[in-house]
């Protein structure tokens, strides 16, 4: 498929801070009238006059045959198709999924590092179509279903194409859709990387049982992290709102608490058992909460590390401490991801798809995902 010179749809922000307001650009305006035009119609300066209120306009344009009722569809900016590098796949997008590390990043808190530069297109976590392959790609070719995972560098997932490392990118059976694929990367390659190599779960249900305590267990990485738990030979508590108690439960959960009570607060496990790991996905608990509820060896693996994680990780190390806090950075491999596409096929692993939203409404996904309490993943499809 030649791509080159086309130009495709995708969402972008200019700089740190906005939220989703700052993934809105190229207002609207109606056809067949002038700016200065419909600036006299509503009485405002035309300088000033945005296009912004579909509303508005359809209300002004009141049957005066001289103004165009037909309106332009908001877009979001036009780029041109990127092309595939060596080593690279050109993706023809069908899913996208947000992640709270993507709103962090456009607030700022990866700064210097991330984003690169600006304007900037986010996202990382996909599923589509193979488009074109770069030079030394033997394992895809055009036309071929896939999921890939982008370079947070670069990222580029809020768009009708993107490329994607071949490495990185793994072959979607028929069977798993694209918002299930697209759902996988960053989430569920976190719960997998924290449960199979910071608290040695093995995956294949052999080896002694582990206490395993989730934390945020209905957001994205939890809900993985308890079905890939159970997986293992597991006793797995989870906290999560009391909404969405049993939704957690039918991922498997052997007991489940709900964060605002004094027990879920305190996470206590309810059957008295003490935490060999504590998959940590969410912020404001201190390692007092957690000491007493760990058992001698028992680690808590923090999925977001913060400054006060990393103090706690030094002095814990420095001390010998048995009970150790972890501080997790996701390395993700595509012999993972391609490991969780084959358990979604299976029907061992699930995506639970919180929302899905056209690319047209990406600026509300983003504020959903924002809000911090979406039960599973947020999609977007372009």
């Amino acid at each position: 498929m030649n791509m080159a010179g086309k130009l495709v749809h995708a969402v972008q922000y200019n700089s740190y801070g906005g939220g989703p307001a700052g993934l809105k650009v190229q207002p609207v305006k109606p056809r067949g009238i002038s700016r200065a035009d419909y600036a006299v119609k509503i009485g405002q300066e035309a300088e000033s006059c945005a296009f912004t209120n579909l509303d508005v306009i359809n209300r002004l344009m009141d049957g005066d045959s001289t103004y165009v009722l037909e309106v332009e569809k908001e877009t979001h900016v036009e780029v041109p198709v990127p092309g595939p590098k060596e080593g690279e796949v050109l993706i023809k997008l069908e899913a996208a999924s947000i992640n709270p590390v993507d709103w962090k990043i456009q607030k700022g808190m990866l700064r210097p590092f991330l984003p690169r530069k600006f304007p900037f297109i986010p996202v990382t976590d996909v599923a589509g179509e193979i488009a074109d392959v770069g030079y030394g790609v033997n394992n895809f070719k055009p036309g071929d279903k896939v999921v890939s995972i982008l370079n947070s560098l670069s990222g580029g997932g809020l768009a009708e194409f993107c490329v994607a490392k071949g490495s990185l990118t793994v072959p979607r059976p028929p069977e798993v859709s694209p918002a299930e694929a697209a759902g996988l990367p960053i989430a569920a390659l976190t719960a997998h990387m924290a449960l199979t190599q910071s608290a040695g779960v093995k995956l294949d249900g052999s080896g002694p049982q582990k206490n395993i305590l989730v934390t945020a267990a209905s957001g994205g990485v939890g809900h993985y992290a308890v079905q890939l738990a159970k997986l293992g030979n597991t006793h797995v508590t989870a906290t999560c709102g009391a909404r969405n108690m049993e939704f957690v439960k039918s991922l498997g959960a052997d007991e489940v608490l709900d964060y605002k009570t004094p027990d879920g607060a305190a996470l206590r496990s309810p059957s008295g058992r003490k935490y060999d790991a504590v998959v940590h996905g969410t912020t404001g608990i201190p390692w007092s909460t957690f000491e007493p509820n760990l058992s001698e060896n028992g680690k808590v693996i923090d999925l977001t590390p913060g400054v006060s994680t990393m103090m706690t990780f030094a002095v814990k190390k420095l001390t010998l401490s048995k009970k150790q806090m972890v501080p997790l950075l996701l390395v993700p491999k595509g012999e993972n991801l391609d490991y969780l596409v084959k358990l979604v096929k299976e029907g061992k692993l699930k995506t639970v798809v919180d929302s899905k939203y056209p690319l047209s409404k990406a600026e509300d996904a983003w504020a959903k995902s924002i809000d911090g309490h979406a039960t599973g993943k947020i999609i977007v499809e372009p």
